[in-house]
């Protein structure tokens, strides 16, 4: 299938950014992380990118997914928070106190309510809780890790494959900063009632309190969630987010050398996006964004409009212009029905693409007489070979 681009019409988006600086500039942001992938919440804006597609081990960043299968059962109703899991001898010694690893100190044989294994894995990021959770949903860790994957493609994560439910080192995992920081998202904004356990300080089982890992919960800047994560390989890692005066911004980052530098940049880079970019609207509800062209049809183009309101963050001061392109499968062949969606518009702020949003028919286009049809197809046989 070929792909078809058009420039966003020159006089449309002139008006769109009619707000905005003669120019708009990528601000430069420089971070010590190797990979990293920062998003605005509600938009969906890309406010930094940094190979965010390298697959890397999970560590336990593998948890998100893990609760989110947790979160999604409690939803429909096939568990219980009040439901008792019995803690089993492969889970205390892969995850519990004698496994040197990560853990909330379930003992042997012991029954533990979701509601505190949840709090176990999401606090504590305790690795015993973590299989005894895999267990009592999958009957094995490894088919609940099959779920992990199948439900990671259902949320339209393409490349993260998960192989246990705690990031322990497996050959077969990996995931992606841009698919975590995606996955943090859907999780805050869909599951909010569970969400709110990602900011809690500290955990105490089994008499043993531990304080939460995630080091910037303790900053008080707005951060509520999510995650850390360490292998040898990939260094040290975080899934990170943060609200200030009504605006959230979604962080996945790895590659840092210690504790202390995860911190610190993802800090930095949090605070950056919060005060760097500036929220602007480029195309109103039901506005007439552009056109794409119609093989075939008694028309030879058809308008595009967006359901909702596009609005975008753009850096308040840049250097390189914002460029727009609307991208459709091309040829787009007639019949076209009024509300098909038929193209995307894909913005650009310097060499990020910042926002992808898609389009629909305006209008409807019924198939053309027979002439029109066979000089849209040499047309198209000549743009081909072209």
């Amino acid at each position: 299938m070929l792909y078809r681009t058009r420039i966003v019409p020159a006089m449309l988006l002139a008006l769109a950014l009619a707000a905005m600086p003669a120019t708009a500039l990528a601000q430069l942001f420089e971070t010590k992380a190797k990979q990293a992938y920062l998003i605005e919440a509600e938009t969906g804006t890309v406010l930094f990118a940094k190979d965010e597609d390298e697959l890397i081990p999970p560590a336990s960043l593998a948890k998100l997914m893990t609760m989110e299968l947790v979160f999604e059962a409690l939803r429909a109703g096939r568990l219980q928070l009040d439901d008792e899991f019995q803690v089993s001898e492969n889970a205390w010694r892969t995850g519990g106190a004698v496994s040197g690893t990560s853990t909330m100190f379930a003992e042997l044989n012991s029954s533990v309510p979701l509601a505190d294994l949840m709090r176990g894995v999401i606090v504590q990021s305790g690795n015993d809780a973590c299989i005894v959770i895999a267990e009592s949903m999958a009957g094995s860790e490894e088919t609940f890790a099959q779920m992990m994957t199948e439900r990671a493609r259902d949320l339209g994560l393409e490349r993260s494959t998960f192989a246990n439910s705690t990031g322990l080192p497996h050959p077969d995992a990996g995931v992606t900063m841009r698919e975590l920081a995606l996955l943090a998202r859907h999780i805050q904004q869909t599951y909010p009632e569970y969400y709110r356990l990602y900011s809690e300080p500290d955990f105490t089982w089994n008499k043993i309190n531990q304080r939460n890992r995630n080091p910037l919960l303790r900053l008080n800047i707005g951060v509520d969630g999510l995650k850390t994560g360490f292998t040898e390989e990939s260094g040290y890692a975080i899934v990170s987010s943060i609200q200030r005066k009504g605006r959230r911004l979604f962080l996945a980052m790895s590659g840092m050398g210690s504790e202390r530098e995860r911190a610190e940049e993802a800090r930095k880079i949090l605070e950056w996006g919060l005060r760097t970019f500036e929220r602007r609207q480029l195309f109103g509800k039901g506005e007439i964004v552009g056109e794409a062209s119609v093989y075939g049809g008694q028309q030879s183009g058809v308008p595009l409009t967006t359901k909702d309101a596009i609005d975008i963050f753009v850096p308040i001061t840049n250097a390189e212009r914002l460029k727009a392109r609307i991208v459709f499968d091309w040829p787009l062949s007639a019949p076209v029905e009024e509300g098909d969606r038929v193209a995307t518009l894909k913005v650009w702020v310097g060499d990020t693409l910042s926002q992808q949003t898609p389009l629909y028919a305006a209008d409807t286009v019924v198939k053309g007489p027979l002439h029109k049809r066979a000089l849209d197809a040499l047309q198209e046989l000549m743009l081909f070979w072209l």
